[in-house]
């Protein structure tokens, strides 16, 4: 399914591009087949799972009780730390999957997974380590397991994983209402990030109010009459309304963050953020594995202002691809003036069309092969018919 990748990384030395030699060359054809296959073995690719699950998933706690700091009365979560935030995410998940069952049959079928792993993605590829490098927060050599409060993905991160969690434990989902959850703030831009349930509605009223919604419905669905396919529209509905509402607040509140890094690294950050308006749209399906599958081609670490995308020599294919598509995507946006998500949006009006949206988006990320240049005339045709 996969195109063979550019180039290699050796554990010594600078990355050298992947050269056939004369003497290679003359090598027999079942030789060159074993040559590209090991190739395709130690390229470079996104980690996003360990063992199966999100990175130290199973390291992560599993309930309120298992927060380090824990009284009678109150638990501090510090979001600062990894494997802290990643229990959020695990209690989630862990307090909403018997109301999952119209999702699908099997244990990792909630629409949820992806907000993990995309957490393990980040931290795999260098992305929650202190951009300004004034701190060894998140560097192997210093805290590996620390979040930079200076790192714009870990800010944005926040916006999906603090506010979602705060939210499920107000609707009554996590804790028994008796224990006061307080997250802890970070040692500077205290300003930036709200630390309990009543301080972010304050600052986002709209935001907690999505996910609050997001979390009822997950509950309420459970019970009703309706079909799972009518179940599975109301959650991906709203838990695709409260991501978006989350993206566009941390795009504003962030942005002050990305100065720290690359051109090419911020151009890929715009576009990974802008890249939810269709996946949100076809109401994306990210259990475990289909997430998995869409996150496996993302660049594996941050990019720096010598890479020239989609030609980063010591990326695989699969990445340098998906890095030109998101960027064609974007570009393409912005030079028709929004046209190509407004088509796409007003394209997926049914069942059907969400799912024919969910293969164009298969495609267009995993398929090197597919023709970009006749998305716009499928979306037309799609609009048309609706």
């Amino acid at each position: 399914m996969f195109a063979e990748p550019l180039a290699t990384k050796t554990p010594a030395g600078p990355v050298q591009p992947f050269v056939l030699s004369p003497f290679s060359m003359r090598l027999s054809w079942t030789g060159v087949v074993a040559a590209l296959a090991l190739l395709a073995t130690v390229a470079q690719a996104a980690v996003v799972t360990e063992n199966g699950y999100p990175i130290m998933w199973e390291k992560a706690p599993a309930e309120l009780k298992d927060f380090p700091a824990v009284d009678a009365d109150e638990v501090t979560i510090n979001p600062w730390e990894y494997l802290q935030r990643m229990g959020m995410y695990r209690l989630m998940l862990n307090h909403t999957n018997q109301y999952m069952g119209c999702m699908g049959p099997g244990p990792n079928d909630s629409p949820l997974w992806g907000l993990p792993l995309q957490l393990g993605w980040k931290l795999k590829s260098g992305r929650l380590v202190d951009p300004t490098a004034a701190s060894t927060c998140g560097q192997e050599s210093g805290d590996p397991m620390c979040i930079s409060p200076k790192s714009w993905w870990a800010c944005v991160n926040y916006y999906l994983s603090v506010i979602p969690f705060l939210a499920a434990v107000q609707t009554g989902l996590i804790g028994d209402g008796d224990i006061k959850i307080t997250v802890q703030s970070p040692p500077e831009g205290t300003e930036d990030y709200c630390t309990n349930f009543m301080d972010c509605s304050a600052k986002y009223p709209d935001l907690m109010s999505k996910w609050e919604t997001f979390f009822k419905t997950v509950k309420a669905v459970s019970e009703s009459e309706a079909t799972d396919m009518e179940k599975r529209n109301q959650i991906m509905s709203t838990m695709w309304a409260a991501q978006q509402a989350s993206l566009q607040q941390a795009t504003t509140s962030c942005s002050e963050r990305q100065k720290s890094y690359s051109k090419p690294e911020i151009s890929f950050a715009v576009s990974w953020v802008s890249s939810a308006d269709y996946v949100s749209a076809a109401y994306f399906q990210s259990n475990m594995e289909k997430s998995r599958r869409f996150m496996t081609p993302l660049p594996s670490r941050v990019l720096t202002d010598a890479d020239s995308p989609p030609n980063v020599p010591d990326l695989s294919a699969e990445e340098n691809h998906a890095l030109y598509i998101f960027s064609w995507m974007n570009n393409v946006n912005k030079l028709l003036g929004n046209t190509l998500v407004n088509l796409w949006n007003k394209s997926m009006c049914s069942d059907a069309a969400r799912e024919k949206g969910r293969q164009l988006l298969d495609d267009l990320i995993l398929n090197p092969k597919f023709a970009v240049s006749g998305l716009l005339s499928i979306l037309t045709g799609m609009a048309t018919s609706c």
